[in-house]
């Protein structure tokens, strides 16, 4: 919760950057400009599938490409709009996260969930210049170190691997849509906000093109990304072999080898942290070179 009041405290700060810079600059309509890009980016998360269950751990073997298109507006010397749409996946496996020597990793070990999640994004964040650019785009800074935040609509949907054999008319390597299982008896939705923020550094190659690197963080209000969160529910509530293998009969001995279905109430998450995923990887950007009326002469 510390956390989260922190990332509160630093997108309050870009929006009063934001908002006293759009006040104290004139920039001529003649100075914006609009730029297209790409991105290509890792994408790893945050959550119960993890070495150490906390923000900072995460499992560099688990990056996944993400990929995406952007569009920004500069409206000021150091401030721009820029909307998104991306697509990434995310993946957790307690079997290469979890060590069983570890005591605190011990019970994800035999929980031995896995997980993938496909996840398409679209955003709309502002974004804060360190330097300004008072001029047009052509005599634009040659490096730019900026901070960004706004707000994420994105679509995720979890899915599990079957494994060490068949289960109900499902094969071992199957993939199973984990949502409609209910595995912990919540309906959880699909479709969901986060808040992205972070900062990056941009570098001008020619009047056209800028390349940079970046780094953004989603705050999400869901704790299912992973389709882990509180405890184990009665197998009795579980509709289908399926719910019931991934709600809780994969679990794992020291041994290897499989038992029963945990006990109801054990715990399966950490259950009052929300998920987060985190997006780093490069941009290009190509300026779409303003056009410039000519004077009229009566």
């Amino acid at each position: 919760m510390k956390q989260f009041f922190t990332h509160i405290l630093a997108l309050l700060l870009v929006v009063s950057l934001v908002a006293s810079e759009a006040n104290a600059q004139q920039f001529s309509k003649r100075k914006q400009y609009n730029s297209v890009g790409i991105s290509i980016n890792g994408m790893n998360y945050f959550g119960d599938i993890v070495p150490k269950v906390s923000i900072p751990s995460l499992r560099f073997a688990a990056t996944r490409l993400n990929v995406g298109l952007n569009a920004t507006h500069r409206f000021a010397p150091r401030i721009s709009a820029r909307v998104a749409l991306a697509y990434g996946r995310i993946t957790g496996d307690d079997e290469k996260a979890a060590d069983k020597s570890d005591p605190d990793a011990r019970f994800r070990y035999h929980r031995n969930m896995n997980f993938r999640n496909d996840i398409f994004e679209l955003s709309a964040v502002g974004v804060f210049d360190l330097i300004a650019n008072r001029n047009n785009y052509i005599k634009r800074p040659d490096f730019v170190p900026y901070v960004f935040a706004g707000v994420a609509v994105f679509h995720h949907n979890p899915k599990g691997e079957v494994r060490g054999g068949a289960v109900g008319d499902l094969a071992s390597g199957s993939i199973v849509n984990l949502q409609p299982l209910r595995t912990e008896g919540v309906d959880y939705a699909l479709t969901n906000f986060s808040l992205p923020f972070g900062g990056g550094v941009r570098y001008k190659l020619n009047k056209s093109f800028d390349i940079g690197l970046e780094i953004g963080w989603r705050k999400t209000f869901t704790d299912y990304l992973d389709d882990v969160s509180g405890v184990y529910v009665d197998p009795a509530t579980l509709a289908t072999a399926e719910a019931k293998y991934f709600g809780g009969g994969i679990t794992r001995t020291d041994d290897g080898t499989f038992i029963n279905f945990r006990n109801p109430g054990e715990m399966r998450g950490k259950g009052n942290e929300k998920d987060w995923y985190i997006v780093t990887g490069l941009n290009v950007n190509y300026i779409l070179a303003p056009r410039v009326k000519s004077p009229k002469f009566r």
